[in-house]
Formats: structure tokens, C-alpha cells, sequence
């Protein structure tokens, strides 16, 4: 990665976006301050709420940090299949005593004024997820001091964010927790990601971009694993839901290591578009049968969430988590950051002593 980019965070951390109020300034500003990247996540913010949230982070450090953006999404959605999905899902407003959202609440999540309040207002980094800028927008980001990253979870998706000219590529591995980065939303190629390692010896073979490694890691020894394999940072989310930071809902930090959840999935039910969550009733109930249309899905079972949310039913929340999340550890998140530095250098050592024949030369 270029030394530029990386002078911005001494430790090869970064703290992953999380939509939906996980990713708030207090957890990227203990991350920045530990020395790793953090990030806030734009998604599902309106342009002021996302502008507030940004003064809030530089109150609470001086470091750098990231923000996240979706890319505007096309119109592929069948109505009628959204309609059925809400039908099925009325027994769960009944429960719950509320009404499903409206399907037709926005696909564009404010996209074009976030990214105007981001050049008037540059942060050092922006990130985008679920498809690839235009080449003008990466520009008009780099002439305002902003190092531009774009997910990737296929090689082919890895040379489209070379072409835009971002500055480097995260390569979300199949393990990752939340939603996956896909550029388009193919429901044929449902199940058919690529396990991270994999992706990176792929996406190192298809681009010169450096590569932040994302997807299931949780321990210091799998970011020196990532190293090893050819990244130059490692995305961390599932593994700072935890914190005492986080702003993730005590029902999900609590889940996370709770016996009664034992595996994820990838899903459509909560969104429409494939995201990692753990199994829950909602998920087996409705994750077979829900359509390919995000945002729609996502704007439909808002109310529902939220509902769950203040019933105390985690049977009816999102709980997005990678498939480390038996790894996670609740504690602050500058503690967190420290742990995971120590391992990275422990597991380093190991490596270099194994190479050299414990010679240590």
C-alpha cells in the first residue's frame, strides 16, 4: 500500500463500517486512537446525520478515519415478488403490533449529496460498498486530500476498482459478517463466494492495488495470516460489534457468544440482498423465500427490526456477524487493538523464527 496511505495508521487494522448504528464516532475514534483505521459507516444516514456524525468523530480525535458510502442501487426489483414477501410477512407486524415499512422509501440512500458534503467537508478516506464509482468521483475525491477505497469479492470486481482509479481494493472474503460487497446482485450466484484466502491470492494475481483483507477475522494470528498472504492491512467488523464502544444492540453483542446461536448464513430476509447474519427464528423462517430486491426488503422490514429490538426478541433482529463470531471478545476497544497488535507481532516472530531455522538471521 502506498506509504502515504498507510502514515495515516501505524498498526494494519482497520475497523470495518458498520451500517445500522454499530460503527459510531465513540468506537472509530478508540480505534483511531489505538492506531489502527476507523470508520464510520454512512449507509442508512441521511447527508446531515452523516455530517454530524463526522464533527462528533474529529471532536474525539485527531487521527484519521474513513467514512463508508453505498453505491445507488438499479431498479431490478420484481414488485410483485415484494408484494408476496409482504404478505408472508404480516404475520410478523401482527406480532410485533406494527406496520411493515414502505418498499418505495429510496434506492439511492442520499448517495449525491453525501458525496457533495464529503468534498465540501474531505475526510482522509472514503469506502464504498456495493459497487464501483465513477472514475470522475474517485478524481473529484482525490483533488480534495481523500485516499478512495471500493470492496471487491471476486477478482473481476477487484480489475473494475482498479479501472476507477481507487487507491485500494477490499477484498471481502465469503467469512465476512453483514452484507456482502457485490458489485451486482446476481440471485444465481447465491453460496457462491470465495473464501478470503483464496480471493487474495486471486485479486493479488489480477491487480496491482494493494489489498485490505476482510472476511471472519478475529485474532491477531489470522491478520498475520493475511499479511503473510499478500495484504497490507486486514478489515476488522464482526469482531469490534462487542466493544463497549460499539453502538450495536446489547441483544447482538450478546449473541454473538451465545450457545442458543450456533452458526450463520447468508441471507436475503432482512435486506433482499446476501448478507451474513447469525440463524435465528426470523432467518429460518423468512431467509428461504425472500425476494432479490435491496433496498426494498431492507426499507420493508425496518419497523419489524426496530419492533424486535424494543421487545428484547433477538429471534427477530438482523445479527450480523462473520463466522469468527465464537471469537469475540467484549472489552474496550483500544484494549481490543492492543491484543490484537501483541498477537500480530507474536505470530510475526513465530513466522520469522520458523523461516530462519531458529536462528532468528
Amino acid at each position: 500500500m502506498s506509504s502515504a496511505l498507510t502514515d495515516l495508521f501505524p498498526y494494519p487494522i482497520v475497523q470495518a463500517p458498520m451500517a445500522g448504528g454499530v460503527s459510531v464516532p465513540r468506537l472509530a475514534a478508540a480505534v483511531c486512537e489505538a492506531g489502527g483505521l476507523g470508520f464510520l459507516a454512512a449507509g442508512y444516514k441521511t447527508p446531515d446525520g452523516m455530517y454530524q456524525e463526522i464533527k462528533q468523530l474529529r471532536s474525539l480525535t485527531n487521527r484519521a478515519f474513513g467514512v463508508n458510502l453505498f453505491l445507488p442501487q438499479p431498479e431490478t426489483a420484481d414488485p410483485a415478488a415484494v408484494g408476496v414477501y409482504a404478505h408472508q410477512l404480516a404475520g410478523e407486524a401482527a406480532w410485533y403490533e406494527t406496520e411493515l415499512g414502505d418498499p418505495d422509501s429510496g434506492r439511492d440512500d442520499g448517495y449525491e449529496t453525501k458525496l457533495a458534503v464529503l468534498l465540501d467537508n474531505p475526510v482522509p478516506v472514503v469506502s464504498f460498498h456495493f459497487g464501483v464509482p465513477s472514475r470522475e468521483v474517485v478524481d473529484s475525491l482525490h483533488r480534495v486530500g481523500t485516499f478512495v477505497l471500493v470492496t471487491a469479492t471476486t477478482a473481476e470486481e477487484a480489475r473494475a476498482v482498479e479501472e476507477c482509479g481507487a487507491d485500494a481494493v477490499i477484498a471481502q472474503g465469503v467469512e465476512a459478517g453483514g452484507h456482502q460487497g457485490t458489485h451486482r446482485d446476481l440471485p444465481e450466484t447465491d453460496g457462491s463466494g470465495v473464501g478470503l484466502l483464496s480471493l487474495l491470492a486471486q485479486v493479488r494475481e489480477t491487480v496491482s492495488l494493494p489489498v485490505i483483507a476482510a472476511g471472519g477475522l478475529m485474532r491477531g494470528e489470522q491478520i498475520a495470516a493475511a499479511l503473510a498472504a499478500g495484504a497490507s492491512a486486514a478489515q476488522l467488523g464482526t469482531a469490534f460489534v462487542a466493544a463497549s464502544e460499539s453502538g450495536a444492540h446489547a441483544l447482538h453483542k450478546d449473541a454473538l457468544t451465545n450457545p442458543l446461536f450456533v452458526r450463520t448464513e447468508l441471507t436475503r430476509a432482512f435486506s433482499g440482498r446476501p448478507a451474513r447474519g447469525l440463524v435465528n427464528r426470523f432467518l429460518r423462517e423468512h431467509g428461504p423465500y425472500a425476494p432479490a430486491a435491496y433496498p426494498d426488503v431492507h426499507h420493508l422490514t425496518a419497523p419489524l427490526r426496530k419492533a424486535a429490538a424494543v421487545a428484547g426478541d433477538a429471534q427477530g433482529l438482523a445479527l450480523w456477524a462473520g463466522q469468527g463470531h465464537r471469537l469475540s471478545r467484549p472489552l474496550p476497544a483500544g484494549r481490543l487493538m492492543e491484543l490484537l497488535v501483541g498477537e500480530v507481532t507474536a505470530a510475526g516472530a513465530a513466522l520469522t523464527h520458523y523461516t530462519t531455522g531458529g536462528t532468528g538471521r
